[in-house]
């Protein structure tokens, strides 16, 4: 990846700075689950900050990155005996 020298990313850079596509980053947008962006000149812009604090936030949520979150390292629940049904007399 080329070296980043401005704190601000036009909407192209940005999807490939977090590693999404132009047209993923636009459908999050659009749920309101991307990183924060405003619009500039008529062109949504991201600060590189925010997009650090975004992808920062989702690795926090992921199992795997965050060993609190790994339900293998976790204890197992006791097992709850059967009951056994009465015979039918």
């Amino acid at each position: 990846m080329s070296e980043v020298t401005s704190p601000l990313l036009p909407h192209d850079k940005a999807a490939a700075y977090i590693g999404r596509t132009a047209r993923a980053l636009y459908c999050l947008n659009d749920r309101r689950q991307g990183p924060p962006s405003f619009r500039l000149g008529g062109r949504r812009m991201y600060r590189l900050a925010a997009l650090d604090a975004w992808l920062a936030e989702h690795e926090a949520r992921d199992s795997r990155a965050n060993p609190v979150l790994d339900p293998t390292r976790q204890a197992p629940e006791p097992r709850q005996p059967r009951r056994r049904q009465p015979l039918a007399a």
